[in-house]
């Protein structure tokens, strides 16, 4: 194919529109970069198409029209069935691939790109969509430093502060894992909280302040933490996996006299429980880190959100 656009780093590809990549596409377009972009359902480009971007008739032809190409699609899978037809216009390209998947997916993409020509860069966004070109949000990026530092200024119209964590492909998809560890999990607890508050009469602003203390305390409680679970130590001097394991059946006992959905905190008495089934009721509740490097026994979360077989049960 021949490529009929002019390639500067003025210009930047964009292919999936998702919020996430429509909201690139304006964080780009408001820094005056001229954008290419494909997106498999056309009709939402059509407002982007009008503050002047050029929406391309294929994948092959938005690739071929710039060096840079921003892939922001659903996981890997989607990132080959796109690129797979347009494999002969990757060479020389360099693909932000900010698509979320695997530290193995991504260095297995990343050798996929080289074999055609192509640098790819993880990339892993801190961010929801309403923070992209938000100097305050954040995106982690590994590949080869020297395209990191050479289309530095596109990565910083996407978000204003990024950094590199190493030429391993995998490490930003690593890092990006780690918080959505983090935070998904974070957020259930929320919900959890949440429904819980409804069915005592309690809306969720009314326990928002509760919920706020609570999380900004966990910033120490992890420092503390990190320090000891590093040094291997697990003492039970301030806290005791047995008491843990016993505050835990509390919160499961009052969500099911709530009448509400077990599941979330039935799993976390299922860890306790194990833990302390495993020897470790005298020590802190930190000696779960080492529960939870090992494969645990499989659960069947059953049709009344209760973890059964070797989970808690609600006697």
């Amino acid at each position: 194919m021949s490529r009929t656009t002019t390639e500067h780093p003025g210009a930047v590809t964009v292919i999936g529109l998702g919020p996430m990549g429509r909201a690139m596409v304006g964080a780009l377009l408001d820094r005056g970069y001229g954008v290419t972009m494909w997106n498999r359902t056309a009709s939402r480009a059509d407002d982007l198409v009008a503050r002047g971007a050029v929406l391309a008739p294929s994948p092959a032809d938005a690739v071929a029209a710039n060096e840079v190409v921003v892939l922001s699609l659903t996981d890997y899978a989607a990132v080959h069935a796109v690129l797979e037809p347009a494999a002969p216009t990757l060479n020389g390209r360099v693909l932000l691939n900010l698509t979320s998947g695997t530290p193995e997916e991504a260095r297995a993409g990343a050798r996929w790109a080289a074999e055609h020509g192509a640098v790819q860069l993880t990339g892993g966004v801190n961010s929801s969509p309403t923070g992209i070109g938000q100097p305050d949000s954040a995106t982690l990026y590994s590949g080869p430093r020297e395209a990191f530092d050479r289309h530095r200024p596109v990565l910083e119209a996407l978000t204003g502060r990024v950094d590199h964590q190493g030429e391993d492909p995998g490490l930003a998809a690593l890092s990006y894992q780690l918080g959505m560890v983090m935070f998904w999990t974070s957020m259930l607890s929320f919900w959890q909280a949440i429904v819980l508050a409804r069915a005592n009469g309690l809306t969720a602003a009314d326990i928002l302040p509760s919920a706020v203390e609570t999380a900004t305390s966990l910033p120490e409680t992890f420092a503390f933490y990190a320090e000891r679970i590093d040094a291997g130590v697990h003492d039970g001097d301030v806290d005791r996996l047995a008491m843990g394991l016993a505050s835990t059946e509390h919160v499961l006992h009052t969500n099911a006299e709530a009448g509400v959905d077990t599941t979330l905190p039935a799993a976390v008495v299922d860890l306790f429980r194990r833990g302390v089934e495993a020897g470790h009721a005298e020590d802190s509740f930190s000696a779960l880190v080492e529960l939870l490097a090992k494969p645990g026994p499989p659960t069947d979360p059953g049709t009344d959100g209760r973890v059964r077989e070797d989970g808690p049960s609600l006697r």
